[in-house]
């Protein structure tokens, strides 16, 4: 006989609670070396989500050197990245609270080297030749949304700053050649984003900080070069997707040559500044990571030979791949573990430095991912990862199948990996089953995948989400009268295009989603102002296409209750996309709720925020659905819901 308790789906207890989820986890940022010593950012949701600097000295002493009210985090581009540098022991940071620009100094001390805080710095690299180092800086002096970008160069004190590279839309990635004559950098115009179209340049760098003879070295509109990294010896690497895979190439003899061929990818979409998926060991070992069906490997690859190595470990997932020469450091996870900075030594062995949580339940509570493929639009296949419900403690009524939650990542150019996620677990042990939906436009599947989603937003996504959907009843896996779908940002576009444009859905959740794309399109800022010209076409030229696609004029389609959650700073997508939509919602009389957070941008970060965003979708569900919660929930106030 079985111990466990029959009870329905949605109802079982679980040890995995919101509380769990943001007290006992400490998001990773990035991880690198600064010569033997380690360093890594982390973000604390309990302080707000404040990011700061870790160092791991060679004695083992551990130091935060941003200590509060320091948020070592850059506002470029809006999502940041990469915002600190070392150079002699001093760290210099970009401060998110007021965009200025600091040092902490070897022994300790902090000052403020810049004074505009209209300018916003990120992806610094060091001359050390010179003492100077070289930023991309985001002038939002005259306008937010037409900010101009350039590269600059400034000395270790931050006098004497000048543009060294301006004249486009958009820079990144400057890097100096390891005899400090050369300067690599990363260039890209709108409409383009730096996943269509970037071009790789070489300048000749002068003692002044200025750069003459800049030529192109690779790239144009219909290639993306990502992450130039320069080799021990002075030889120029980056990823280029030419072939559909972001493989890795070199400038050798002036001409571009591919290192290694394979179908697949070990580059990662430029969201954010200062990503690092390979790293050189020495002149001819590359440690790398690349994406191969959905799944992350680590490998070495011998550039004299051109044969890649494969590096045997647990892990699914990395990012931020460094080596200082002799050690290399990387974020790994796996769907057991969560992101943790481990360090490698010259004998391949591997060290957890910090964990960014460690696992406070038994794993028996743990749903283990399934990578599926399935049928789609025009004899396609797309990819999602599927969790079924999970928990040793219930069973559900043998005639009842399990609701279903249909998660939408962001991007939308982004792609959801099969590691651990507390999120997902607190559905699983509940009785949810879920599905993470890596739609056409996704990474991680070449660049023809990506540009499935060309002129195509609200079609290909929609359509992928509806057909996993489909797919998981056709195996009878799950409740067909009982689906949700849930987004945030591009996902919550998603999420209400797949409301108002299917019937497979019951109910919805819109995480930061939008609703208008004119709306967007007009309002949003300077990086992702033309984004939209290639997911649904150039604007205002396509003015139809665009009000055909948002759900906010498709209300009378709408046959479901949804749920909104909001920052009320958020500058990516305003808060009055989601109350257009509320407002519709309930002028239409279906059952709609709208939590606003105050303080909170495009993303939740503060613990209680995003404690309320998960509690508060599921017990919207469980009004909907019918079932009843084992544990107490605040109640969210739904507008038009029946007694």
């Amino acid at each position: 006989m079985s111990d466990k308790t029959t009870a329905p789906y949605g109802s079982w207890k679980s040890p995995i609670s919101t509380d769990l989820i943001v007290q006992g986890t400490t998001p990773l940022v990035s991880a690198d070396f600064d010569g033997q010593d380690l360093y890594w950012i982390e973000s604390r949701p309990n302080e707000g989500g404040r990011s700061t600097v870790i160092r791991l000295g060679q004695d083992g002493t551990k130091t935060e050197l941003t200590p509060s009210p320091y948020n070592a985090r850059t506002r470029v581009h809006e999502y940041g990245g990469r915002s600190c540098c070392f150079h002699e022991g001093a760290l210099y940071f970009s401060n998110f609270e007021d965009n200025f620009l600091y040092v902490r100094t070897a022994d300790g001390e902090f000052e403020r080297i810049t004074a505009e805080s209209a300018h916003r710095y990120a992806d610094p690299t060091v001359d050390s030749g010179r003492g100077r180092i070289y930023w991309v800086r985001e002038d939002h002096t005259e306008s937010d949304i037409f900010a101009e970008t350039a590269i600059v160069a400034m000395d270790l004190d931050g006098g004497n700053e000048r543009i060294a590279v301006s004249g486009n839309d958009f820079y990144s990635s400057p890097r100096i050649s390891p005899d400090g004559r050369q300067l690599a950098y990363l260039t890209w115009n709108h409409p383009n984003m730096p996943w269509d179209g970037t071009e790789l340049w070489v300048a000749d760098l002068n003692d002044d900080g200025s750069v003459s003879n800049a030529r192109l070295a690779a790239g144009g509109p219909g290639e993306s070069i990502t992450q130039p990294v320069w080799s021990p010896d002075g030889i120029l690497y980056f990823a280029s997707d030419r072939s559909n895979w972001w493989n890795l190439m070199r400038i050798k003899d002036g001409a571009a040559e591919t290192v290694y061929v394979k179908e697949a990818e070990f580059a990662s979409p430029g969201w954010l500044f200062g990503i690092s998926d390979y790293d050189f060991i020495d002149e001819s070992m590359i440690i790398c990571t690349y994406t191969e069906k959905g799944v992350k490997h680590l490998a070495k690859i011998d550039t004299a030979a051109g044969t890649l190595i494969p590096m045997e470990t647990d892990y699914t997932f990395f990012s931020s791949v460094h080596s200082n020469g002799t050690d290399v450091c990387f974020i790994a996870a796996s769907p057991t573990e969560f992101p943790r900075v481990v360090r490698m030594n010259q004998k391949g062995q591997l060290a957890v430095i910090k964990a960014s949580a460690e696992l406070a339940v038994s794993e028996s509570y743990i749903s283990q991912p399934e990578l599926i493929e399935y049928p789609t639009e025009g004899g396609k296949t797309a990819h999602a990862i599927y969790y079924p419900p999970k928990n040793p403690d219930y069973g559900a009524p043998a005639d009842e199948k399990p609701p279903l939650l249909v998660h939408v990542h962001g991007g939308p150019t982004s792609m959801t990996s099969a590691v651990l996620n507390l999120v997902n677990q607190y559905w699983t042990s509940r009785g949810f089953a879920v599905v993470d939906v890596n739609y056409g436009g996704s990474a991680g599947y070449g660049r023809e995948y990506r540009e499935r989603l060309k002129g195509n937003w609200g079609i290909v996504d929609v359509q992928d989400s509806a057909n996993a959907v489909r797919h998981l009843i056709d195996r009878g896996e799950v409740d067909g009268s009982r689906v949700a779908i849930a987004g945030g940002s591009a996902g919550g576009y998603t999420t209400l295009a797949s409301l108002v444009f299917t019937d497979v859905y019951s109910a919805g959740a819109s995480h930061f989603g939008l609703s208008e794309l004119e709306v967007f399109v007009k309002d949003t800022h300077k990086f992702e102002s033309k984004y939209l010209h290639g997911l649904v076409g150039p604007y205002p030229e396509a003015k139809a296409t665009y009000a055909e696609r948002s759900p906010i004029n498709f209300t009378d389609q709408l046959s479901c209750p949804v749920i909104f959650f909001q920052g009320e700073d958020d500058k990516i997508v305003l808060p009055n996309q989601a109350e257009l939509m509320v407002g519709a919602l309930k002028e239409k009389g279906l059952p709609v709720a709208y939590e606003l957070f105050e303080g909170e941008g495009h993303g939740f970060r503060k613990s209680e925020n995003i404690k309320r965003s998960i509690d508060g979708e599921f017990y919207f569900y469980s009004r909907i659905f019918g079932f009843e919660p084992a544990e107490e929930i605040e109640p969210v106030e739904i507008l038009n819901l029946e007694k």
